[in-house]
């Protein structure tokens, strides 16, 4: 099957025009009986086209939370977020606009196909034929970002604290210091967009910001924050060793697990892990309120993924 759709991004040249409608997809895969993998791919009857799952932005939404939810509604699957693929571009029929899709790997948890209004058929494609089924060149560079690496991952979720106000400002001890109104802000908005990755459990420096960032998840999924005072500035700073083991022994490939620590641990942490392992970090500021997306195969870090601006809800996204 080699459908003719042209590439609409191959027509566009204008650099000056920058992407201004948002949506978000997937790669969306399961495991076969006899160990092989297989990738989802759509028919959208309006276009007559097949694709990876995705869609725009709804009010409120980050681009995290808009992959999982058009996944499920264009095949009725939930899925669990891993690694970020990258983004594609491309400009609107009729219109100077472009729209920019960001990808996932989403691995089935569970749920159905049906069909509907937007999506008619759901096609299962062995890796030998999914490039020629795809019907845009866009799409298969994202199928090959997917597979430059293995597809079964672990994940380790290390976020910032959230905004918690001035140290100079605070009189008491700093290790009591509270998240201030942006930052428990932060802290709520942050559980979908974990949850999105399966974050199961959480551990947490036990400075007051440090676990109550994660306090809004915990009540969400109804478990406690197990305290450890190595991902503490000061316990990392008196044995760096122990606390970048007791990190490494939080990978698991059964549960998602949300280390929340501070703005001097977390550069060094990831800096050692990814010389250690032999990966390139992405740029990042490393600000207060920000993800880390580990992603591991055999205990072995193969991609850092920096969320910032992906945790950044869109207000009103023009349709």
């Amino acid at each position: 099957m080699s459908p003719a759709h042209s590439d609409p991004a191959a027509d566009f040249a204008d650099p000056r025009v920058a992407a201004n409608i948002l949506a978000a997809g997937a790669v969306l895969w399961r495991p076969t009986s006899d160990g092989a993998l297989e990738i989802a791919l759509v028919h959208r009857p309006k276009f007559d086209d097949w694709s990876l799952p995705k869609g725009k932005l709804d009010p409120g939404e980050t681009p995290v939370i808009t992959a999982v939810r058009e996944v499920a509604e264009e095949t009725g699957l939930n899925s669990r977020l891993g690694r970020y693929l990258g983004h594609v571009t491309y400009p609107v029929t009729g219109h100077r606009k472009l729209k920019r899709v960001d990808y996932w790997a989403a691995r089935v948890l569970d749920g159905q196909f049906e069909s509907n209004s937007e999506v008619d058929k759901l096609d299962w494609r062995r890796l030998d034929t999914v490039m020629d089924a795809l019907s845009y060149p866009m799409d298969r560079t994202i199928v090959r970002n997917f597979l430059r690496q293995p597809a079964e991952t672990a994940t380790l979720l290390v976020v910032r604290h959230a905004k918690a106000g001035r140290r100079d400002r605070f009189g008491g001890d700093d290790d009591l210091r509270p998240l201030e109104k942006a930052g428990r802000a932060q802290a709520r908005a942050l559980v979908p967009n974990l949850l999105a990755f399966g974050a199961a459990e959480i551990i947490s420096a036990p400075s007051a910001r440090c676990v109550q960032t994660v306090t809004p998840l915990a009540e969400k999924l109804g478990v406690d924050v197990e305290l450890e005072p190595l991902f503490s500035e000061s316990g990392y700073a008196a044995a760096p060793d122990a606390a970048r083991k007791c990190a490494r022994d939080l990978v698991s490939a059964d549960t998602v697990r949300v280390i929340s620590s501070q703005g001097k641990v977390i550069p060094d942490l990831l800096e050692w892990w990814a010389a250690e392992d032999g990966i390139a970090l992405p740029p990042a500021r490393n600000r207060k309120g920000s993800v880390w997306v580990l992603s591991f195969h055999h205990g072995r870090l193969i991609a850092a993924d920096h969320l910032d601006r992906m945790l950044t809800p869109s207000e009103l996204p023009k349709r």
